[in-house]
């Protein structure tokens, strides 16, 4: 079932979303050769924390989970692609780095993820997350009102193919609100005019996942959580919480005015 949000709830959603950017900016600030993932979850942790905020990551346990997740992010480092732990792995140079982290805020969600790169970037690297931010904001400019899910999965798949890379089988974006994953679902490619209708007050975590390899298939790791990429070719992963307005897609996790990184 798909719940349509009030302006209010949305207004709501946006100061959760908040908390995620400034979550996500602290930890790309802090990420540098030498810092462990443990200590990149702190960081996000302390923010949440001192926003008066939960995560819906901490302790979360899907169906497929062998354990709870321990950490407030998701922390995929080369060819992991989504779904990695933060543990004592300290970076280095050149890794091509995935946070993903959520907030829950006066009972709203908020959902989103970035990848950049540790250090000194291979030209491939950079072009890998190029591709994979451009596709996603092919897929807000698709959320709008009139439009189909089939839309925005078209608009993603289309930049991620035309650059030659692999879309992650079966996993996607989703509808978020009260929860972190709710209806419906938001392929990362798929037939544009196809699918549910997009209506004012929908909310959607829109997350394209790209594989440099060029393949869709992937493991998943000893942990029961890591799903890394099947020929170990390195992995891009983005994401927005975005509402689908009258007035055109509002990007609740936005990080624009929020300082870069160093």
């Amino acid at each position: 079932m798909v719940e349509l949000k009030t302006d209010s709830s949305i207004d709501a959603m946006h100061a959760a979303g908040q908390v995620v950017a400034r979550a996500l900016t602290a930890v790309r600030q802090a990420a540098d050769v030498g810092v462990s993932l443990l200590e990149l979850d702190a960081v996000a942790h302390e923010v949440l924390r001192e926003a008066g905020a939960g995560s819906p990551f901490l302790g979360y346990r899907p169906s497929f989970a062998p354990t709870p997740f321990p950490g407030v992010i998701c922390a995929s480092v080369n060819d992991a692609i989504v779904h990695g732990i933060p543990d004592g792995y300290r970076l280095r140079d050149g890794d091509l780095v995935s946070v993903d982290c959520g907030a829950l805020l006066d009972g709203w969600a908020g959902d989103s993820a970035l990848s950049f790169v540790v250090g000194t970037p291979r030209p491939a690297d950079l072009a890998l997350i190029e591709t994979a931010e451009r596709a996603l904001e092919a897929g807000i400019a698709a959320a709008v009102v009139g439009n189909r899910i089939g839309d925005i999965a078209h608009a993603i798949g289309t930049v991620c193919r035309s650059g030659g890379y692999g879309i992650m089988e079966d996993f996607g974006g989703h509808g978020i609100g009260r929860h972190m994953h709710e209806d419906p679902g938001v392929p990362n490619e798929g037939r544009p005019g196809r699918g549910l209708p997009l209506r004012h007050g929908m909310v959607l975590a829109i997350e394209p996942m790209l594989t440099a390899g060029g393949r869709d298939d992937y493991h998943t790791a000893a942990d029961g959580w890591t799903l890394r990429t099947n020929d170990g070719s390195r992995a891009a992963h983005v994401e927005h919480t975005v509402a689908i307005t009258r007035n055109g897609p509002r990007v609740l996790t936005s990080r624009e005015g929020m300082p870069a990184a160093p």
